[in-house]
């Protein structure tokens, strides 16, 4: 097997970067990995809010903890909590409990009075950080769970292969500590409603339980691409099938390619040949996109979009 060196050029894929903008008070905006906000203008859910972004050789060797002030930068340039102006955050949920998407969510509901929302180990990451028990909610798979005007439904999914943490946290997660002690816990497929009508699917990690999503229905699919590019391509394509397909989807927006050892106040970059390969995963998916007439699209960092522009 030929060994790649370096990282895709998202130059090449400029032209995918064009979810439409957002002309209304609803919107969208990417804030890096599977790190969503979906706004109203009045009130708000986010996926995960990972801002921290601690380098590779603290992750591989080190301990980690959520970085206060990346925190605080990233909400006030988003509008949230006491004093920014902005929406009432309702829920942070974490897609499932890995360092790159749990280790900061219970920083953002603490400043922002959201409740935090995920499996029983997310839970465990809260009360770690020291959020109170009535700002935990633990989801149930296929019970819907009301946050303001959005409905918020968790599908038990699976991580993409293979899983580096696996297994569930058992006991308060307290920073810092290693990476490992965020061990994946469940990973979900979380379809999001909001009382106006849109319908969107968030799957944080390229992972697939056949046939869970069969009967749901979103028009929008946020897909979650990490290692996506090293699977075989009848992988890539059951993924498509398992997820896109089975909701019906008619957009579709790529997250968590981006390097996420990379602040974010740095220009995103992909993830390095090394971990991923996200030509591949453009390829391929562009491929099914076509054939079935599905917009396929990369999001702009904190750019406020509206994925279902356009869509009859």
């Amino acid at each position: 097997m030929r060994i790649r060196f370096g990282r895709p050029d998202l130059g090449a894929y400029a032209a995918r970067f064009d979810v439409p903008a957002a002309q209304g008070a609803f919107a969208v905006t990417f804030l890096g990995v599977a790190g969503l906000l979906l706004s109203d203008g009045e009130a708000a859910v986010m996926t995960d809010g990972f801002f921290s972004r601690p380098p590779l050789w603290r992750v591989g060797i080190g301990r980690i903890a959520p970085d206060g002030a990346r925190i605080d930068a990233a909400l006030a340039r988003l509008g949230l909590g006491p004093g920014n102006g902005g929406p009432r955050l309702h829920a942070v949920v974490a897609v499932h409990a890995h360092f790159d998407h749990v280790m900061d969510s219970p920083s953002v509901a603490r400043r922002t009075g959201a409740d935090l929302v995920g499996d029983e180990s997310t839970a465990n990451v809260g009360r770690g950080a020291g959020l109170p028990d009535d700002r935990i909610r633990v989801a149930r798979p296929g019970e819907p769970m009301r946050h303001g005007p959005f409905t918020l439904t968790f599908v038990a999914s699976a991580h993409c292969p293979p899983d580096r943490f696996p297994g569930v946290i058992t006991a308060p997660v307290v920073p810092p500590v290693r990476a490992s002690a965020y061990r994946c816990g469940e990973a979900w497929s979380v379809l999001a409603a909001h009382l106006g009508g849109r319908t969107a699917l968030i799957q944080g990690s390229a992972g697939f339980v056949p046939g869970a999503l069969e009967g749901h229905r979103a028009d929008v699919a946020y897909l979650g691409v990490g290692g996506l590019g090293v699977r075989d391509e009848r992988y890539i394509r059951d993924y498509w099938a398992h997820t896109v397909r089975a909701v019906g989807a008619r957009r579709v927006v790529l997250i968590h390619w981006d390097d996420f050892f990379r602040p974010l106040d740095e220009p995103l970059r992909a993830l390095p040949y090394a971990g991923d390969d996200l030509d591949v995963s453009l390829r391929v998916l562009a491929e099914l996109a076509d054939r079935e007439r599905v917009a396929l699209h990369l999001p702009t960092l904190w750019r406020r979009e509206d994925p279902w522009a356009g869509l009859t």
